[in-house]
């Protein structure tokens, strides 16, 4: 049985990016712009660290999600040189990082992640179906692993991202990365469901408007 206690990284790479909304699901709470309010995690310590990273895998919006009001973040499971995702990890217990599973595909009972499995296998999918049923295992960083959780397939139709949702990334985007609005725009521009979904002045204009 794993020790819920051991400490791993969890790696963001949509809203979570900033750091109040991924808080929401440690201490509970609603976040800006969204509809839902999380319960949090039965240990509610605050992460002992955060630091910024990259993800060899695209970024995507598909599904249309209630809480946001429409398509949401998503990594593929395919790890290519070729593609760069900014992310952020947080510091904090597995036990957390099954409570925030359990959050983010909706579950009210119990989960379990064998986490052993994800780090032989380099995924492994806890709840199916689901929109966030499958972890990935992204290597260790300063002795501790590093894991995310995406869709299981690649495959999906992207969908349109709302402003809401867009502005709460782009505060992260800032916060973790410290991009500038040019920065932002030039990563934003090329995902799936933003290209087909916004013009360029459009997003241009969301970037600029969400500046402090």
């Amino acid at each position: 049985m794993d020790n819920l206690n051991k400490k791993v990284w969890y790696a963001c790479y949509g809203s979570n990016l900033l750091q109040e909304r991924f808080l929401c699901y440690i201490k509970g709470g609603q976040p800006a712009g969204a509809n839902t309010s999380y319960d949090g995690c039965d240990d509610k310590t605050l992460p002992i660290n955060s630091e910024q990273m990259y993800i060899p895998a695209e970024l995507y919006f598909a599904k249309v999600s209630k809480n946001w009001n429409g398509g949401i973040a998503f990594i593929r499971t395919t790890f290519t040189p070729t593609a760069s995702t900014y992310g952020r990890i947080y510091l904090i217990t597995k036990g957390q990082l099954i409570d925030i599973a359990r959050q983010e595909t909706n579950t009210s009972t119990s989960l379990e992640i064998e986490f052993g499995k994800v780090i032989k296998n380099g995924s492994y999918i806890f709840k199916q179906p689901s929109w966030y049923g499958n972890i990935l295992y992204l290597g260790e960083h300063n002795g501790f692993p590093i894991f995310t959780i995406t869709n299981e397939q690649d495959s999906q139709s992207s969908t349109k991202p709302s402003i809401a949702y867009l502005k709460t990334i782009i505060d992260g985007l800032r916060e973790s990365h410290g991009l500038d609005n040019l920065a932002i725009f030039d990563y934003l521009k090329t995902k799936h469901g933003i290209i087909e979904n916004y013009s360029e002045e459009a997003l241009k204009s969301i970037i600029s408007e969400n500046e402090d």
